[in-house]
């Protein structure tokens, strides 16, 4: 018997056709207006936990995890856009961990956040 240890080992992360894997220049805008008020150190943590999360991808699926940050379907309230995205995990980072930061030491000792 032939056991693939990557897929053993890892979760799979699919892509599904739910929200578009192309931002668009208008998004784009939007979503560095989200992030404006992140320091440096802060923006370096999320894009360090979106390449863990989902290889920077808007449109990965785990199961009840979807995009960039792995969110729940249901924190997303149905809108899997990508500004949505952003905006959200920047509303679950802060409330549950403070800051980008924190939630990038959470998740180097639990491997998530």
């Amino acid at each position: 018997m032939v056991t693939d240890v990557a897929t053993s080992v890892m979760p799979q992360v699919e892509t599904t056709a739910q929200a578009s894997s192309k931002v668009s220049a208008r998004q784009k805008k939007q979503i560095a207006k989200i992030n404006a008020s992140l320091s440096k150190k802060q923006k370096a943590a999320k894009k360090w936990i979106a390449y863990r999360e989902s290889r920077y991808s808007y449109t990965a699926s785990n199961g009840s995890c979807y995009g960039r940050y792995q969110l729940l379907k249901a924190y997303l309230h149905g809108n899997y856009s990508p500004v949505n995205q952003e905006k959200m995990a920047n509303k679950y980072v802060a409330g549950r961990y403070g800051s980008w930061t924190k939630a990038k030491k959470f998740w180097q000792s639990h491997h998530w956040y």
